[in-house]
């Protein structure tokens, strides 16, 4: 007998929320932001908002279906099965913090807070999930989101990935940094498939490899700081772009290899040349790959996607 689809609710613990268990109360905390000029009753609104969203998604799920909610912070302990549909209930960066934990599980993007987010990848409204669910349901119980469902597209979102020659492996949505803790000096030597094999050593403020979705935050201020030259893929195109940041020329380092782009079979090198260095992924610092030196790590676009429905 095949089980019924299970409904996955990601979302993550509000502004509120985290300032009452900062400050134990409702009314220490107003007292907090009074202090620094700010109204509880904005953010207390905002928590609404979401909650609001949350329990409305939450009742439109089918009821013959399975459902259990993950906070962004328990996403590395939770396992998802393969016949998962996946329903983030937040923002756009919510989406790519769950990226990395699944395996071609179709996503849902739900607006918590619609007029706060760009709307990249939670590009819905709560009153949308009961048409959505329905839609990405297959014909057969048990495997939604398998393309049998009906009424609903869905976009093949690129990745990237970094991989050490330690087997360590980091995946991410938007963009992988490398650099050294705390920001300072990463030094290090660059190298690109197809260059001749030619390296060269940087010390720089780090490197950024990311895709086109993240074409739409991090990456993209870099590029305009950068004039804007270099073509920035789309979010399904199997390109990603490259940036160094901040290449100080010296006798021992260069800055000729400082920006460019990656094919879906290319790769770009760097080994490192500096004690410690760290890449992490969509911002998350926490769950970074640790490097010492002369460790070599490579990016390129990665073999998964981000199934994300229409």
């Amino acid at each position: 007998m095949s089980l019924a689809p299970r409904a996955v609710l990601v979302h993550r613990t509000t502004e509120y929320e985290e300032l009452v268990a900062r400050h134990g109360t409702h009314g220490q905390a107003a007292f907090f932001l009074a202090s620094r000029g700010r109204d509880v009753e904005e953010v207390a609104e905002r928590h609404r908002r979401v909650r609001r969203a949350l329990a409305e998604v939450t009742a439109a799920v089918p009821l013959a279906w399975r459902r259990t909610m993950v906070e962004r912070a328990d996403l590395e302990r939770f396992l998802f099965a393969p016949e998962d549909l996946v329903v983030v209930v937040g923002q756009d960066g919510l989406v790519a913090n769950v990226a990395k934990y699944l395996t071609g599980q179709p996503v849902i993007g739900i607006d918590a807070d619609p007029g706060r987010n760009p709307g990249v990848l939670v590009g819905h409204r709560p009153r949308d999930a009961a048409r959505l669910l329905t839609a990405a349901a297959p014909g057969t119980p048990g495997t939604p989101g398998t393309g049998t469902g009906t009424g609903t597209g869905c976009d093949e979102l690129t990745m990237v990935e970094a991989v050490a020659d330690d087997t360590q492996r980091l995946v991410a949505l938007n963009e992988i940094y490398l650099g050294a803790p705390g920001h300072q000096t990463a030094r290090y030597r660059l190298g690109l498939d197809g260059d001749g094999g030619v390296a060269e050593a940087q010390a720089s403020s780090g490197v950024l490899v990311g895709t086109g979705t993240g074409a739409t935050g991090w990456l993209r201020s870099v590029w305009r700081e950068r004039g804007g030259a270099l073509a920035l893929p789309a979010a399904t195109e199997e390109r990603l772009v490259w940036f160094v940041r901040e290449a100080w020329p010296s006798p021992a380092t260069g800055t000729r290899l400082v920006a460019g782009e990656l094919g879906a079979s290319a790769a770009l090198t760097v080994t490192v040349e500096s004690d410690r260095l760290i890449a992490f992924g969509d911002g998350i610092e926490t769950d970074a790959l640790r490097l010492t030196w002369g460790q070599t790590v490579r990016f390129g676009v990665c073999g998964q996607r981000l199934r994300l429905l229409g």
